[in-house]
């Protein structure tokens, strides 16, 4: 247990997710690693380095020394850089090679966690040289590891853990992007309100109100006039969320009422994560 309260439920999430992801990769052959995933660009292989490589960043090892390829297409950023040199360093990493570093990274990060001292407030480094507090730093880290193994349930076929601890942080994480998503990028008018009606393993009602200045806001209070509102269910909704999934995929996984210009807009900006 932590010391702190506010740090268990990230804690514990995690665990779980990362426990999920070691149990599904053990048993794969060679070529399944190679399998592409939900994640751009990224292979069974690759996706589980990444894992490891931020689990190892919050231990507080450092950062491998490493020169990527010139010719890695989906490397178009500082941030995508940054995230890539703890993949590259992996990418001719054996099977047997990666689940015995993915089980002892878990083990040091069990022991990290059962001993934690710091306060939520602590500063922890973050990507790019950057400096986060250990909760938000925690947070992120659950809601990454949840996603992450819902992309390889996905490239292996294994569906599951869709209403697992981590789902839920990662419906909340999620969920504080929408006003910005609703009001700014797709342009609701004022004073109108847009309704997301989800259902499946993890149900909720939100509304997106947009001020008078065009400001946007959430809640669970229903509206008795939205401009649109978009039911779907709860795999569509991270996957579109998370960019696993493309707007014009989902065509027939979202019922729209109302605005369908203005549904057409969220829906492709409705991708927050980088």
């Amino acid at each position: 247990m932590t010391v702190h309260p506010s740090l268990q439920t990230y804690a514990d999430a995690s665990t779980h997710s990362l426990e999920s992801i070691a149990e599904l990769v053990q048993p794969l052959v060679e070529g399944e690693w190679n399998r592409p995933t939900p994640c751009p660009a990224w292979s069974v292989r690759d996706l589980v380095s990444h894992v490891i490589g931020m689990e190892c960043e919050m231990l507080g090892d450092p950062r491998p020394i490493h020169t990527l390829p010139r010719d890695l297409y989906h490397v178009q950023s500082d941030f995508a850089r940054y995230m890539e040199m703890q993949v590259d360093v992996r990418r001719h990493h054996t099977a047997p090679e990666m689940t015995s570093e993915l089980e002892y990274t878990m083990i040091r990060r069990a022991r990290q966690l059962r001993n934690e001292t710091r306060g939520p407030d602590a500063v922890v480094r973050a990507p790019l040289g950057a400096e986060q507090s250990l909760e938000l730093a925690m947070r992120m880290r659950a809601f990454d590891l949840w996603v992450h193994e819902q992309d390889l349930r996905v490239a292996i076929g294994r569906p599951g853990n869709e209403d697992s601890p981590g789902a839920y942080i990662t419906r909340d994480c999620l969920l504080e992007a929408l006003p910005k998503v609703v009001a700014k990028d797709a342009g609701a008018p004022p004073n109108s309100a847009v309704v997301f009606d989800v259902h499946g393993p993890v149900e909720f009602l939100r509304t997106v109100r947009v001020d008078a200045d065009g400001r946007g806001t959430v809640d669970g209070a229903p509206s008795l006039g939205p401009v649109v509102t978009l039911a779907m269910d709860w795999e569509t909704y991270h996957r579109l969320a998370c960019g696993r999934m493309r707007a014009t995929a989902a065509v027939d996984r979202v019922k729209v009422d109302g605005d369908q210009d203005l549904a057409t807009a969220i829906l492709r900006e409705f991708a927050v994560t980088p």
